[in-house]
C-alpha cells in the first residue's frame, strides 16, 4: 500500500458521498466541494506516485478505474438532475465498455493494461472540470450563466479528447493482441 494509491482510495469512498449530497440531500456546494477534492486528489496521487518514485501496478488500475467510477456516478447524478442529456451518457459510458472490452482481452492474452496517456489524462480532467460547472449551472445565482457555457465548454472538449484517446488506446490494444499471438 502506497501513499498514492491511499490517495486513490480515499478519493473512491467520495463517490457515494456525493452521489447522496447530489441526490439525497441536494446539497449541491457541498457535492460541488466532493468533486473538486476528488479533482485535486486525483492529481496529486499521480504526481506523488511519480515524484516518490510509488508507481504500482495495483496504481495503474485504481486510479483509472476510480476515475470512470466518478465519471458514471456524475453522469447519472447529471442526468437525473436534468443537466446532462442522455446522449452524453451514451457516449461516455460506451467508451468506457468498450475500453473494459480491450483492458479484459489484454489481461486474457497476458499483456500488461494500456497506459494512460497525457490526452487521456486531459480528457479525464476536462470532464472532472465541466462536471462541478455543469451542477453548478442548475442554481440560480449570476455565476449559473457563465459555468452553463465554461461547463459545456470542457465537456465538449473533454469528450472529444475522452474518444479520441479511446480510438488510440484500442489500435495499441489490437497491435499487442496480434502480435502476442
Amino acid at each position: 500500500m502506497t501513499f498514492p494509491n491511499a490517495l486513490s482510495i480515499l478519493r473512491g469512498f467520495g463517490i457515494p458521498l456525493f452521489v447522496y449530497q447530489a441526490l439525497v440531500i441536494k446539497a449541491d456546494k457541498w457535492a460541488i466541494l466532493t468533486l473538486v477534492i476528488a479533482g485535486a486528489t486525483d492529481y496529486f496521487d499521480g504526481k506523488l506516485a511519480r515524484a516518490w518514485n510509488q508507481t504500482s501496478a495495483v496504481g495503474e488500475i485504481l486510479d483509472p478505474a476510480i476515475d470512470r467510477l466518478y465519471i458514471i456516478s456524475t453522469l447519472v447524478v447529471l442526468y437525473m438532475r436534468d443537466a446532462a442529456p442522455l446522449w452524453l451518457i451514451s457516449i461516455l459510458i460506451g467508451r468506457d465498455v468498450v475500453m473494459a472490452f480491450f483492458a479484459l482481452a489484454l489481461q486474457l492474452k497476458g499483456l500488461p493494461p494500456i497506459k494512460v496517456s497525457y490526452l487521456g489524462k486531459a480528457a479525464t480532467f476536462n470532464l472532472l472540470y465541466a462536471f462541478p460547472l455543469l451542477l453548478l449551472a442548475l442554481s440560480s445565482n449570476r455565476f449559473s450563466e457563465i459555468a452553463f457555457i465554461a461547463g459545456w465548454s470542457f465537456t465538449l472538449w473533454g469528450v472529444a479528447l475522452y474518444v479520441g484517446t479511446a480510438i488510440g488506446y484500442i489500435q495499441d490494444a489490437v497491435v499487442r493482441i496480434k502480435n502476442a499471438n
